[in-house]
């Protein structure tokens, strides 16, 4: 298992936290998700054998919560 924490600016409420959560949580591989308002971070973790943490980022951009660079 692999984690990791980042900040994510675009977080602004509670539906902001929902959504994240809800859409990295089905894919295949995410065995956990944390998103939080009020730091604007969220926290991952998955397994590496099954997904990439590209495709996590990805998903995140295709959502509208692009990581900050």
């Amino acid at each position: 298992m692999s984690h990791k924490t980042i900040d994510v600016p675009n977080i602004s409420c509670g539906h902001c936290v929902m959504t994240i959560e809800r859409e990295l949580g089905e894919l295949d591989g995410v065995t956990a998700v944390n998103a939080d308002a009020a730091t604007k971070r969220v926290s991952v973790e998955w397994d590496e054998d099954v997904i990439d943490w590209t495709a996590v980022t990805d998903l995140l951009d295709e959502i509208g919560f692009p990581a900050a660079s």
